[in-house]
């Protein structure tokens, strides 16, 4: 059974640091990107950042480029999104997930909060 735990959120101050992590198990995360995502109540999930399993490339959404990180470690089966410089913005559950064309795997998610 495929199982994603994101662990990591909290609440922080504005300028502040949280690393998110995303274990997974029945999976080898490297066999697929992953992405995370974020979503506030009453909007759409929407993407933050996306790394390649094929060459390791990362992509951001505009609005974290620069303060956010995606990383791998493939040995633990793992991935981690490094935030910086949070902002209020940036408050939202986050997900992490990978997907192929027979499968699509979520996690829980974990609450981001940065109050104003």
């Amino acid at each position: 059974q495929v199982q994603l735990v994101e662990s990591g959120g909290g609440l922080v101050q504005p300028g502040g640091s949280l690393r998110l992590a995303c274990e997974v198990s029945g999976f080898t995360v490297s066999y697929s990107a992953t992405t995370w995502f974020r979503q506030v109540p009453g909007k759409e999930r929407e993407g933050v950042a996306c790394i390649s399993n094929v060459d390791g490339r990362t992509n951001y959404a505009d609005f974290v480029k620069g303060r956010f990180t995606i990383s791998r470690d493939s040995a633990k089966n793992m991935v981690f999104l490094q935030m910086n410089s949070l902002k209020p913005e940036d408050t939202a559950v986050y997900y992490c997930n990978t997907h192929g064309a027979s499968y699509d795997y979520w996690g829980q998610g974990t609450q981001v909060t940065v109050p104003s």
